[in-house]
Formats: structure tokens, C-alpha cells, sequence
């Protein structure tokens, strides 16, 4: 096919800059060690914070849901697609966030371009955190709605451009991440929600690394800051904390009817499979019931968090269980993956697109199912590649383990 043989030159290019991406093959279910390309390793890399996706809890709810539904939906929600299981798992959404209603669509990349485009277009403003998620950035340009960045967690330079952009604006809508999946910290949304009210504004925050994570038993950074009922759209995963997949949009009422009516992705998509849906329920009812696995999990980060710091590594402005250690070349990051690797640890690098050039990392994912041996284990493996590569000076890369707390 030499039409399109320019490719290979393309990813040539990639290896050359440090950029292209080693996909590796877990073998086995996600946990804290699995085995990945043959080697058991552990596992610093996946978004599976609560242990859900091994949860045999979940499985066996996933199980039953197949014997009774069947292996899918069969359809889109709207023709012959919605199971009583999608109606229980929307209606215990709901509870958990403490919101009048929700939608449940394939996924949280899905329920971005779901909202954004249905809700707004040409004439609106949309306000947009300038390191917001792929998804969300997707969502805007379907929109055709004009697009204005703000820079990153800065409500003082979202009232401004609100200030110069809002002349003749139909609509307006804030949005932002919860939880920014690169960096690790925490969108200033008691600010953002001001700053919305000032102006008449919508606010839509995608939790998608929030939900499970932050708030009362994990409801998300909306409970977390106590402004429940004061933001008017939430977006959240069922990819990430909760085990499976899927995506779900809570809020109002009259926003889920309408995303039922006119949201393309539930128009045009087939509806989460029966297992799916059964398994975030049984998840979800795991967090109704207490918070001890996200006391667990909360525990396990700032242990990793404070022994990387103790060793010398630049975690940047981290606040939560994303814990990255920035590294900055591209070449440097991804060596310093196959390193780890090497030693059994399954850190992956990041590097550009995902973030800005120069700003290459290990993005590491801590779980409520690792144990303090498994960090510590991990932040000796650390320590040896900040070593070997340069990263760390014999100086910087003592660690004290009597200064670390006991998780």
C-alpha cells in the first residue's frame, strides 16, 4: 500500500524523539503485580484505584447480569437498547452523587462529546482549564460553539477573558477537570462556581478521576467541596475507580431528559453491555455501604508521594493518588520506563502529545490494593534508575525511611 508508506517515516520520527509508545500485554487481571509481556511486575500504571476491576464482588454480579440479560444490549438505548440494569445502575448513579438524575453512555470520553456539543453551539461561549482532557477539548470543537482558554486552575484569568469575550454571548459554560490526569491536582472549583455565578454561567466538571477518589465515600469533587447543587453538570467514569467501563453524566433533571432526546453518542451508540452495567452497580454499592477502601487508597499515596519526594524525585504539584515524577526529556522518561521495567515495575512514560514537550514524566497510579511492601519496593526501584540515569545525585537520592509514615 505505498499511499501510505510516508507513515513508516512518521514513526521512525517517533522513535527518534523519544515519542513513540511501547504498548505492552497484561496477562491476567488488573491488581497490584501482574504480568505484563511475560514478566510478573507491579503495577503502577492503571486507573483501577479501589481494586474494582479484580473484585469478585463484582464479577459475580457481572456473571449473574449474563445469565439474566445476556452477553449485550442488543441495541441503542433509545430503539431496544435499555435493560432494567441500565435504569438501576442510572438511578443508584444518581443516589451516590446526590444529584436529581443521570445518564449512562459507553464511556466518559463519550459522555463528554454527549454534553458539550448538545448544549451548546454557535453563539455560546465555552471556558475551557487550558490542560483539559482530550475529551473535553473533542467536545468544544463539535460544539462550533467560540472557545476561549483560561490558564490552568487560574479563576482570576477565567473572570477576565469572561470580562472581554461575553459581549453577545448567547450562553456561557465553564469547564473543567476535577482531577487533572497528568498533574495530579485539583481544580479550584469553590472559585470557578463564583466566578460562574458572577457572570451567569454555566459549570461542567469531568470527575472522571475524581469519582471514587474524592469526597464523602468517593463521591466526587463537587461533594468534596460541599457545592452540591451548585454546578450544574457532572461527567464521571465507570472506566476508572469503579472497575469497568462505561461513562455517566449527572445533574439536573431537564439536562438528562434532554441528553436522552438529543445526546449523539446515546442516539447513535449501543448501550453498555449487561455485565458492565451490573458490575458499576455492585461497585457503587460497595461505596454506599463505607469508605474504607478509599481511606486505603489515600494512605498508600501520600506514603509513595512522600518517599518519591524523600529521595530527591520532582512529583510537581500533585494533591492526589496521580503521583507524577517529571523527568522532562522525552528520551530520558522513556528510558527511564524500560528501566523500571527491568527491575519489575510497570511505570509508563508520558510524553507529548499526551503533555507539552519538555514536560516528559512516569505518571504513577497508586491503589487501594497495594501494600506498603509493594511501595517500598518500588521506591527502592525508583531510587536505583534516578541513580543509574542521572535523574538523582548520591545527595538528593538517600532516603530515610524513618522519616516515612506507617500506612
Amino acid at each position: 500500500m505505498a499511499k501510505i508508506d510516508f507513515l513508516a517515516k512518521e514513526l521512525d520520527l517517533l522513535r527518534e524523539q523519544g515519542l513513540f509508545n511501547t504498548i505492552r500485554t497484561i496477562d491476567g487481571p488488573q491488581g497490584a503485580w501482574f504480568v505484563a509481556d511475560g514478566k510478573r511486575v507491579l503495577n503502577l500504571c492503571s486507573n483501577n484505584y479501589l481494586g474494582f476491576a479484580n473484585s469478585p464482588l463484582l464479577k459475580k454480579a457481572a456473571k449473574q447480569a449474563i445469565n439474566k440479560y445476556g452477553v449485550g444490549s442488543g441495541a441503542v438505548r433509545t430503539i431496544a437498547g435499555t435493560q432494567t440494569i441500565h435504569l438501576e445502575l442510572e438511578k443508584k448513579l444518581a443516589e451516590f452523587k446526590h444529584a436529581p438524575a443521570s445518564i449512562v453512555l459507553q464511556g466518559g470520553f463519550n459522555a463528554n462529546l454527549a454534553v458539550i456539543p448538545t448544549i451548546t453551539g454557535e453563539g455560546d461561549l465555552i471556558f475551557s482549564d487550558e490542560l483539559n482532557h482530550a475529551s473535553i477539548i473533542d467536545g468544544c470543537r463539535l460544539s462550533k460553539a467560540r472557545v476561549v482558554r483560561y490558564l490552568h486552575n487560574n479563576a482570576e484569568d477565567l473572570r477576565k477573558k469572561i470580562k472581554e469575550e461575553m459581549k453577545d454571548a448567547r450562553r456561557m459554560l465553564i469547564v473543567t477537570d476535577g482531577v487533572f490526569s497528568m498533574n495530579g491536582d485539583i481544580a479550584p472549583l469553590p472559585d470557578l462556581v463564583e466566578v460562574a455565578d458572577e457572570f451567569g454561567a454555566m459549570v461542567m466538571v469531568d470527575d472522571a478521576h475524581g469519582e471514587g477518589v474524592l469526597g464523602e465515600g468517593g463521591r466526587g469533587i463537587v461533594n468534596h467541596f460541599g457545592l452540591e447543587g451548585k454546578v450544574e453538570i457532572e461527567v464521571g467514569t465507570l472506566s476508572k475507580a469503579f472497575g469497568v467501563v462505561g461513562g455517566y453524566v449527572t445533574g439536573p433533571q431537564v439536562l438528562i431528559d434532554y441528553l436522552k432526546q438529543r445526546g449523539r453518542p446515546f442516539l447513535f451508540s449501543t448501550g453498555l453491555s449487561p455485565a458492565d452495567a451490573a458490575a458499576a452497580v455492585a461497585a457503587v454499592d460497595v461505596l454506599l455501604q463505607g469508605d474504607k477502601l478509599v481511606k486505603k487508597l489515600w494512605a498508600n499515596a501520600e506514603y509513595f508521594r512522600g518517599g518519591l519526594k524523600a529521595a530527591g524525585f520532582a512529583t510537581g504539584e500533585s494533591q492526589t493518588p496521580i503521583i507524577p515524577v517529571i523527568l522532562g526529556d522525552e528520551k530520558l522518561a522513556s528510558e527511564f520506563s524500560k528501566t523500571l521495567f527491568a527491575g519489575r515495575i510497570f511505570a509508563q512514560s508520558i510524553a507529548y502529545p499526551t503533555v507539552e514537550r519538555g514536560k516528559a514524566r512516569i505518571r504513577c497510579m497508586i491503589s487501594a490494593v497495594h501494600e506498603k511492601k509493594d511501595l517500598d519496593f518500588a521506591l527502592e526501584k525508583f531510587t536505583e534508575a534516578g541513580k543509574r540515569l542521572g535523574v538523582l545525585t548520591a545527595e538528593r537520592s538517600s532516603v530515610n525511611s524513618g522519616n516515612r509514615q506507617n500506612i
